[in-house]
């Protein structure tokens, strides 16, 4: 794998630089080598993650893992070897070893995929379980996952259909008033600026307990709610004044306001370096004129963090960028206008969607839009600064979304397991037949992976490390999203099409998860692979 690594790497740099021209000639490349970095790294963390006290469920869901990613991993690595002119002898002599296809011949014959199904049809609870082991959680940890899964169920669970099938704002009185109370807002905020993070290190294994119980009852209506506060809190504290953190990151905690990020463009999606709302200064301040899209929560949101272009040279590129908060007043409906004292505007309207519905992701267009400059992030010396801050914001936020798909993927593989034991073909249990056996089995096996790697890294960031294997999970996990709702919704047959099962909505919301937050091929190419290339190059 690193010889690979350094071999692409040779042949995409002029004089020891990555040379931009060469590297993308070599996307294909580069992007299977991401992926087989990602998938490389959920075999390693999950075989690492059991131990002596891991119940036989979680052994075996580990072992068909590993081995369903040995023949990705082959196919991977095959293909960048025969672009590259590599023999394939050492990779086929590597498969052909006789413990290696034991072991593949053992774990995945169709009786040991179904013999598991049926533990996992006996204790479906069991899957990726995390009160033993490893990765065991503790008290304060599991008595919080306890609170939130109960809301989850309880609460946002019976309205999720509502507000997806007739694309509703978030209820302020039953979802958004008591989650204000429970403090999700505040998850990646300092205790001393009134958040619930400790004031030394952050916190992002609760965030991500939290995250995953509140997708588990719905992606669009609870479980993407911390996301806006959590990027826009990191950046504050990455690049605030004290002045600035002392005066938003209280309110940001109590969601008082909302929040909203608006970085993306019609013209450019996470070209972050390209983006060019104009940033004009005047007296006091700075006026932004032009679009942004895909802002998420902008209508209930009373605080937006408008990444703007505020150097007028656009051959500076993200050095010319600037984060700059911009308040409005908080609006229900699918589209507003808001026009400010002395003539600025700033209009928004919701985007029609197939899922991720509650939140709604609005098209904006400033004009002439009044922006203080005690509003820029790091005032004076904020000024070309904002691609950094916005960063360090993505980095949480990445992780945070690994934990929306890990809760999307336990609704939809749990609708699965019910539905195969109570439907009935042929005269027996839906479960009772090897193929389906064999796809629960698979889809608990990713799902086991990829949850046990995401509480593993979001310990890693604890400890203040974690930020490429944080792009890595995010990429895997969403993708794994994917594969599980689609599977789970083919199991439902022709129920599973019908938008009255919930089946159906965890499949159309699992697949945004692989384009926000840093778009699959983007985070792969040029955050995930370019760090790979990077690094083979210094060494």
């Amino acid at each position: 794998m690193n010889g690979l690594v350094t071999t692409v790497a040779r042949n995409s740099c002029i004089e020891g630089k990555i040379d931009s021209a060469l590297f993308d000639k070599h996307q294909n490349q580069c992007f299977e080598l991401a992926w087989a970095t990602a998938e490389l790294l959920a075999a390693e963390g999950s075989l690492k993650a059991i131990d002596e006290n891991t119940d036989e469920l979680n052994k075996r869901l580990v072992l068909v893992f590993a081995a369903e990613m040995l023949v990705s991993l082959r196919d991977r690595l095959e293909t960048i070897m025969l672009e590259t002119g590599q023999p394939l002898d050492s990779l086929d002599e590597f498969m052909a070893r006789p413990e290696i296809r034991e072991f593949r011949t053992k774990v995945l014959a169709s009786e040991y995929l179904h013999t598991t199904a049926k533990l996992i049809a006996d204790t479906p609870e069991n899957i990726a379980r995390l009160s033993s082991g490893k990765l065991a959680i503790g008290e304060d940890a599991a008595m919080i996952q306890d609170i939130f899964v109960k809301f989850g169920k309880e609460v946002v669970a019976p309205l999720a259909e509502d507000i997806h099938r007739h694309d509703l704002i978030i209820p302020e009185d039953e979802i958004l008033a008591p989650l204000r109370e429970m403090g999700v807002f505040g998850l990646s905020i300092p205790e001393q600026f009134g958040g619930t993070a400790p004031d030394d290190r952050d916190d992002n294994l609760t965030m991500v307990i939290v995250t995953e119980a509140l997708s588990e009852a719905s992606l669009g209506a609870a479980g993407s709610l911390i996301t806006r506060p959590e990027i826009l809190s990191r950046a504050l504290l990455a690049g605030g004044t004290q002045k600035q953190k002392e005066k938003w990151l209280p309110q940001i905690a109590i969601g008082e306001p909302l929040c909203g990020i608006a970085i993306t463009e019609p013209d450019y999606g996470s070209d972050v370096a390209s983006l060019g709302l104009k940033g004009t200064k005047v007296d006091g301040g700075w006026l932004l004129n032009g679009p942004k899209t895909w802002c998420t929560f902008a209508g209930k949101a009373g605080l937006l963090m408008v990444v703007t272009r505020t150097d007028p040279d656009k051959s500076k590129g993200y050095k010319g960028l600037s984060l700059l908060l911009a308040e409005k007043p908080s609006y229900e409906g699918h589209e507003f206008v808001y026009n400010q004292e002395g003539g600025g505007k700033l209009t928004g309207k919701a985007i029609p969607t197939i899922g991720y519905r509650g939140m709604h992701s609005y098209d904006l267009a400033f004009e002439d839009f009044f922006i203080p400059d005690e509003n820029v992030i790091g005032e004076q010396e904020g000024l070309g600064k904002g691609f950094y801050y916005t960063m360090s914001g993505m980095m949480g936020g990445r992780m945070q979304t690994a934990a929306r798909a890990s809760g999307v993927m336990r609704a939809a593989l749990n609708a699965a397991i019910t539905y195969s034991g109570d439907r009935k073909v042929f005269n027996s249990a839906l479960i009772n037949y090897p193929l389906t056996g064999a796809k629960i089995t698979k889809m608990a096996a990713r799902y086991t992976a990829s949850r046990l790697l995401t509480y593993t890294i979001a310990r890693i960031m604890d400890e203040g490390g974690g930020r490429m294997e944080a792009s890595l999970i995010k990429l895997f996990a969403c993708r794994s999203a994917e594969i599980i709702t689609r599977e789970s919704l083919q199991l439902h047959g022709g129920m599973g099409y019908a938008e009255e099962t919930p089946v159906s909505r965890y499949f159309v919301d699992a697949r945004v998860l692989s384009i926000f937050e840093g778009a699959e091929e983007t985070l792969a190419l040029k955050v995930i692979a370019r760090s790979l290339l990077d690094q083979a190059i210094q060494q």
